[in-house]
């Protein structure tokens, strides 16, 4: 893969999708002692990053597959993602998520027309049933990551900022498949092959983590973890060779870390986020003495989360806090 298809993803998503603001606090670049900008693709349509690749792979179909339709698997936000891209380019969808899917998910996904298909999360039947979907009526199958258009797509987060802010020396982002770390890197080296990509993953989700350290693409367990969209049991394969020769590391985060986070996110930029969505900015807290001197960018990737997950953590959150020696400058 290379700059140019994300250049051709920047074409194919003129006017489609929005671009998302870039975002600074004094009160955070006080406490960290460098300049901190976020990336705020909460507020991307469908609420997350994930439009951008689905629109770009489906705009790139021809005009029988089209026809025939489309099949993706996903945690929720791809769906919707699939399911938005699919009604602007008048494309069937099916979407594979999912039973324990969040409520306010499930509704946007709904909402938007795609016929959805549940399945068991520990099961391990999910991609087995998108290729016998696919099988049965000849849909082409549009992955989360595993799709060098998909990639392309996700690679437009980075190459935004990079717009605006050139001069970044880091940038952080989260990894689930992988697809949203693989488009930054490969942004991120073709504007400077010296600006360091850094991965961030829950502790309890880190097969991103463990294949990198193994050299080979390694298979966990069906995670546990608040970060639902990061929750893979292996990393895609095509962004994983693209990560392997790219990313400058992978940072891992606890549990509580992510809901730390999702409480600064608010209480600094006034973003609502989702778990999955706050992992990259747990990551730089959580190590920031890994990244770089310089001003750094963070990917906020996504914003879906219903109101009782998100108030129960960020009430925790500030629970926890009241107990720790900083709150006081970081609440006040």
């Amino acid at each position: 893969m290379s700059i140019h298809q994300i250049l051709g993803a920047v074409e194919n998503l003129r006017g489609i999708a929005v671009r998302t603001p870039v975002l600074t606090s004094a009160v955070l670049n006080e406490l960290l002692g460098r300049t901190v900008w976020v990336k705020a693709e909460n507020q991307q349509l469908t609420g997350s990053f994930k439009l951008r690749g689905a629109y770009n792979a489906l705009a790139l179909l021809d005009v029988e597959a089209r026809r025939r339709g489309v099949v993706g698997a996903s945690s929720g936000n791809h769906a919707a993602a699939l399911a938005l891209a699919a009604r602007r380019l008048e494309v069937p969808v099916t979407v594979v998520v999912p039973e324990d899917l969040p409520r306010v998910k499930r509704q946007s996904i709904e909402a938007l027309g795609a016929r959805i298909v549940p399945y068991g999360r520990l099961s391990g039947r999910r991609d087995a049933l998108v290729h016998e979907i696919a099988a049965r009526g000849g849909l082409t199958i549009v992955p989360s990551a595993n799709d060098e258009h998909v990639i392309a797509g996700a690679g437009t987060v980075g190459w935004e900022m990079l717009q605006e802010l050139p001069d970044l020396t880091a940038l952080v982002v989260p990894v689930g498949g992988g697809g949203l770390a693989a488009g930054t890197a490969l942004a991120a080296s073709a504007h400077n092959p010296g600006l360091r990509v850094f991965g961030v993953e829950p502790a309890a989700a880190d097969d991103t983590r463990r294949s990198l350290s193994a050299g080979r693409r390694i298979s966990i367990a069906p995670p546990r973890t608040i970060a639902d969209g990061l929750g893979h049991t292996e990393p895609a394969r095509i962004p994983f060779h693209i990560n392997q020769r790219l990313l400058a590391g992978v940072v891992t985060v606890p549990e509580e870390a992510i809901s730390e986070a999702m409480a600064h996110l608010w209480r600094l930029f006034r973003l609502v986020v989702e778990p999955s969505g706050a992992v990259a900015f747990a990551g730089l807290l959580h190590a920031v003495d890994r990244v770089p001197d310089g001003p750094i960018g963070v990917v906020v990737s996504g914003g879906n989360v219903d109101w009782n997950t998100y108030k129960t953590q960020v009430d925790t959150a500030l629970t926890r806090w009241e107990t720790l020696p900083h709150a006081a400058a970081v609440l006040h």
